[in-house]
């Protein structure tokens, strides 16, 4: 090999001339580039010197072969830089009488590319395993447990086993609404994001109807008063937006004052929707505020709230999905909960 060539000198590959005990006898310029290292610092040393500790016996191995006349090609180690760190370098080695002549390649990037996609891949495993048990081993006993209150329901029973079996269901959807939850804050924190399947709808006026109706039956000294006047169609998922109506409305009825009204309205701002709920009651501290929209936060003080605290967080995860923003403000007057988003895609 002519060291005075100019592919000697301007290769951005590593080559380099060793001797059958492992000594460099030459190496060109790339050395220094890639591995910090001048010429009189590696020339007339062992190349074991620089391997990676873990790195030291697979390359005693590769060492042996080619010294019994077999190439070596594509071989991976670790060279130790001049600061310390260390670079994956891919080496191809020919023997050629009591000589051996070697290029390697700088492979760290793409080796650090394969253990961050592997790492990925990783997570992404985690999370399918996670998010399949919550939605699978919970879910279906507690549908089995469900269907089995409905048929005892339907048999002859004492007053007082009526009411257990009430109290029974009730314990049911609430943990089902948990459930519900705990998926929508898993996709949205291990980056598969809360799902929504928007589409053109006529559908979204009922919808708001039935869900203020459920939350209404469900907590009958609470009046909610409700006013529409957006224009169809939205582009929107219907059902995320009554998840997110009836989050809204819970968090109003449990944080209102008792007989006050609370309302909601939806209607059209130029090219947007904006849906607001509000309720009366003592103003959200200014401390809980700044967090209002984080996981486990809860928007009041009382003792007797049910629930993770994730209703808002997801509420807001559901807004942000759909391209929209969801907004609170809160005085001694009332505290009003506002979603802004394009009314089409």
């Amino acid at each position: 090999m002519d060291r005075t060539s100019r592919t000697w000198k301007v290769t951005p590959d590593l080559l380099g001339v060793i001797d059958s005990s492992g000594v460099f006898m030459d190496t060109n310029p790339a050395w220094f580039d890639t591995l910090g290292l001048l010429p009189g610092e590696i020339e007339s040393r062992q190349f074991f010197d620089f391997i990676h500790p873990e790195d030291l016996s697979r390359t005693e191995a590769a060492f042996e072969r080619i010294k019994q006349g077999k190439p070596v090609l594509q071989f991976e180690n670790r060279y130790r830089h001049k600061d310390g760190s260390y670079r994956w370098l891919s080496w191809n080695a020919v023997p050629e009488g009591d000589r051996f002549y070697c290029s390697a390649r700088d492979v760290t990037k793409s080796k650090e590319n394969a253990a961050s996609l592997a790492s990925r891949e990783q997570e992404a495993h985690f999370r399918e395993q996670f998010i399949a048990v919550l939605g699978h081993d919970l879910r279906n006993p507690l549908s089995a447990i469900g269907a089995a209150l409905r048929l005892l329901e339907n048999e002859p029973q004492s007053a007082k086993a009526l009411e257990i079996l009430a109290l029974g269901r009730q314990s049911v959807t609430r943990m089902s609404a948990l459930i519900n939850d705990i998926l929508d804050f898993a996709r949205s924190r291990l980056g598969e994001g809360i799902e929504v399947a928007r589409s053109e709808s006529t559908e979204l006026r009922p919808v708001l109807s039935q869900t203020v109706e459920e939350i209404r039956l469900a907590n009958p000294d609470t009046p909610i008063t409700e006013s529409y006047s957006f224009t169809d169609p939205l582009y929107c998922d219907t059902d995320r937006i009554a998840q997110l109506v009836s989050n809204l409305l819970s968090n109003a009825v449990t944080h209102g004052t008792t007989g006050k009204p609370v309302t909601v309205a939806a209607g059209d701002d130029g090219s947007d929707f904006v849906l607001s709920v509000a309720n009366h009651g003592d103003p959200i501290p200014a401390d809980t505020m700044a967090l209002l929209f984080e996981p486990f936060t809860r928007s009041g003080t009382r003792e007797s709230q049910n629930g993770l605290g994730l209703g808002l967080y997801i509420a807001q995860q559901i807004a942000a999905a759909h391209g929209g923003r969801l907004t609170a403000v809160s005085d001694e007057a009332q505290t009003v909960f506002s979603l802004r988003m394009p009314r089409q895609g």
